[in-house]
C-alpha cells in the first residue's frame, strides 16, 4: 500500500469513478454510523470524529489515485502501526465492516466500483486485525 501503482491497478483508479462528492459521502456515512456505535465509537479518542472522517478521507482519496494530501500531510500509512493501540479483533473488523458496508449501500455506483472496493476494504479491515 505504498508508493506509485501500476496502472492496471483497480484500486489506483477509483478515484477517478468515484469522484471526490461520492468518496465524501462514502466517508460521512461510515462516520455517522461509527458515531452510533457501541464498539467503534470508543475506539476514536477524539469528542468530534471530523478529524478522524478527514484522514480517512485524505487516505482513501490518495489510495484510490487522487491527490497524495495524506502523504504529503502524515507520511507513508504505516496502518499496523497507528491502529495498534487499538484493540482490533474480529468482532470490531466486521462491525467496522458493516458500518462500511451501510455507507456503501448509501451511494449508487456501479457494480464493477462497489465490487473493487469492498474487496479492498474488507481486505484491509483483516489487515488491521491485531487481536484474538
Amino acid at each position: 500500500m505504498s508508493g506509485p501503482l501500476p496502472l492496471s491497478d483497480p484500486v489506483g483508479q477509483l478515484y477517478a469513478q468515484l469522484g471526490e462528492e461520492t468518496l465524501a459521502a462514502i466517508v460521512r456515512g461510515f462516520y455517522a454510523r461509527v458515531a452510533e456505535h457501541p464498539l467503534l465509537r470508543p475506539m476514536y479518542p477524539e469528542q468530534d470524529l471530523a478529524p478522524a472522517e478527514e484522514r480517512l478521507l485524505l487516505f482513501l482519496r490518495g489510495r484510490f489515485g487522487g491527490p497524495p494530501d495524506y502523504v504529503e500531510q502524515r507520511g507513508h500509512p504505516r496502518l499496523r502501526m497507528r491502529h495498534a493501540p487499538f484493540p482490533i479483533d474480529r468482532a470490531a473488523r466486521d462491525a467496522w465492516m458493516a458500518c462500511m458496508d451501510h455507507a456503501l449501500d448509501g451511494v449508487e455506483l456501479e457494480l464493477q466500483v462497489q465490487q473493487t472496493l469492498r474487496a479492498f476494504l474488507d481486505q484491509v479491515a483483516t489487515f488491521l486485525i491485531n487481536r484474538r
